[in-house]
Order: structure tokens, then C-alpha cells, then sequence
């Protein structure tokens, strides 16, 4: 029994019921499935018109995907990486930075949760946070004031 095979729209629905896809990767996706490259950007252009496909809902669904693990440098490199313009990335990206250092406390919490005892802890703490992609100053303010953040986990006003 052999199936006709799927319409683009069919495949890109399919797709886009498991998750959000920005338009490029769901081109890339796409495109080998593709008679052509107007029936392809005909399909996309469609779907975005039926708001089943949208960079923003996209940028929002990876930010929060992310944040909780990651650090500002590390979400936005992959955004980029999306071909999104630079006014859909400023919101997410504005609200990421706001939060960096919560996130990167809490990263380093579940991780450690102590204060490095040695230079080689510290330096494995610290190349920790920055391999998630938080900045320098931020993972400084972290493993710098380890100490209180261990000592006091409870209290959120420490600095």
C-alpha cells in the first residue's frame, strides 16, 4: 500500500505541531521536499499569513527553552544562527540580559552550591558558567561572593 505523498504544507504542519520552527530552518527543513523555490516560500508565506509560522512565537519559545541553563552570549549566538533580524531578537535579548545574573546564580546553585575550596575549583567553576555562555563579570560576581551565596541560599538580598 503505497501513500501519496505529503503536500510542503503537510510536512511543515507536522513539523510545526512538535515545535516552533524559525522561517529559515523550516525552508532548510523543507527545501528538499520542495518542487521549487517559489512553491516553497509560497507555502511559508501562507503559513505565516494563517500565523502557524512566526519568528517571534520562535524567539520566544528558544529564549525560554534556554534560559534556565544558559547565559546571554550562548542564546543569542544561537539565535543568530536563525538568520532572525536584529528587532526580533532586541526584545528577547534586552529581557535576557535584565536577567543574567539571577540565571547564572541558579546555574551555579544546582551545579555547585558551595563556595570553591581551591584555585582549581574556583577555575572549574568559573569555566562552568562561562561554557553556558554568561558573561565574565557576571560569573566573577558568582563565584566571587560564593561564600555568601552558600552560606545563605535562603536570602536573595545578599548584594
Amino acid at each position: 500500500m503505497n501513500r501519496p505523498p505529503r503536500s510542503l504544507e503537510a510536512r511543515a504542519i507536522g513539523l510545526l505541531a512538535r515545535r516552533e520552527y524559525s522561517r529559515a530552518e523550516l525552508r532548510a527543513r523543507l527545501a528538499e521536499h520542495a518542487p521549487d523555490a517559489q512553491a516553497l516560500e509560497a507555502t511559508l508565506d501562507h503559513l505565516a499569513s494563517k500565523k502557524l509560522l512566526s519568528d517571534e512565537r520562535f524567539v520566544g519559545s528558544l529564549v525560554r527553552r534556554r534560559a534556565e541553563r544558559f547565559g546571554f552570549a550562548r542564546i543569542r549566538h544561537e539565535l543568530q544562527a536563525h538568520q532572525l533580524s536584529p528587532e526580533q531578537l532586541e526584545p528577547a535579548l534586552s529581557a535576557l540580559k535584565s536577567t543574567e545574573f539571577d540565571r547564572a546564580l541558579q546555574v551555579w546553585r544546582k551545579r555547585f552550591g558551595q563556595a570553591p575550596a581551591t584555585r582549581e575549583d574556583r577555575a572549574r567553576q568559573m569555566r562552568f558558567l562561562a561554557g553556558r555562555g554568561f558573561a565574565a563579570d557576571v560569573i566573577h560576581r558568582v563565584v566571587g561572593r560564593a561564600q555568601a551565596f552558600s552560606n545563605d541560599p535562603a536570602d536573595p538580598d545578599i548584594f
